[in-house]
């Protein structure tokens, strides 16, 4: 069925929205009211200040971070569950499927696990699809990140165990000019931050007013929609988000639904060694050596 140019359009703000609340919302919150230069040590920070301290420390880290990982991935879906073996490399970034919707893969399932791999070292457009699509998420986050300078009005929460929780809301005066900053714009939430090296750990927000698209005619997600990402520090002064909680309902054209929701968490962090190329990551998925050095045992 053709499918019109409405719904396509409403299906990309969709996706804007759902990329922008999911693996990279905490490296675009990381951007938020950018151009702080700096304050003097002795002299206590406000919310909007200490926000803007860790955005220097972020920016920084992004610009100087070169470093690839290999870890583990579960992903729940609404309809489907994967635990997959990710390895990054200076090539590309490789996975291999280890479970799938709770049981491990059958043959078939393997062999086009494995189809898939060879595929991407094989195929030099395969590689170039990954790295046009990674440069497209990073040119929309970028995008939005411009417009939410002064998307929130930010105040403290208080102190303790080594965090710093900030509460963020909408900023009645910002007008947001896309789908997906309209999204951004009707949420409010949490941020914490890490007292000592001001870096963010925590994010989470809900949909505090439903989102119309098109005056309501293309579509509409509901009030009470959720995100909620966790970063860690999986080496000395290198953090990574951990987990992905992504929860949004409604409806298109009043009879289609929407249903994103995601839970998505990595662990067992391990460093890429830089010698990995992604003919060797495939092959060591393959033998069962990554899985043995993150330490996950053997694979069933």
């Amino acid at each position: 069925m053709r499918v019109s140019t409405g719904w396509k359009t409403f299906q990309t703000a969709v996706r804007a929205a759902r990329f922008f609340l999911g693996k990279t919302v905490a490296f675009l919150m990381c951007f938020l009211l950018a151009g702080f230069c700096g304050m003097a040590a002795a002299q206590p920070l406000s919310p909007r200040e200490l926000v803007n301290h860790v955005v220097a420390n972020e920016l920084e880290a992004n610009q100087n971070d070169h470093s690839h990982w290999m870890y583990r991935d579960s992903d729940k879906l609404t309809a489907k569950s994967t635990v997959k073996l990710v390895v990054e490399t200076s090539e590309a970034t490789i996975s291999k499927t280890i479970e799938l919707n709770g049981r491990p893969l059958t043959p078939q399932e393997q062999a086009e696990d494995q189809a898939q791999m060879e595929t991407l070292v094989n195929d030099p457009s395969a590689r170039a699809k990954q790295r046009k699509k990674s440069a497209h998420d990073d040119e929309q986050g970028v995008e939005l990140t411009k417009m939410v300078a002064n998307a929130f009005l930010w105040t403290e929460a208080g102190e303790s165990n080594g965090e710093i929780t900030l509460h963020f809301k909408p900023n009645p005066a910002f007008q947001p000019p896309t789908y997906a900053s309209r999204v951004f714009a009707a949420m409010a939430g949490t941020m914490v931050v890490d007292a000592k090296q001001k870096r963010l750990k925590d994010l989470s927000g809900t949909l505090i007013r439903p989102v119309e698209f098109g005056w309501g005619l293309l579509g509409k997600l509901e009030k009470g929609g959720t995100f909620r990402v966790v970063r860690s520090e999986v080496a000395p002064g290198e953090w990574e988000i951990t987990e992905t909680h992504v929860h949004i309902s409604g409806h298109a054209f009043i009879i289609r639904s929407i249903n994103e929701q995601e839970d998505e968490i990595t662990s067992d962090y391990k460093r890429t060694p830089s010698s990995m190329t992604l003919r060797k990551a495939i092959d060591q998925l393959k033998s069962g050596e990554i899985a043995k050095e993150l330490g996950i045992g053997p694979e069933k």
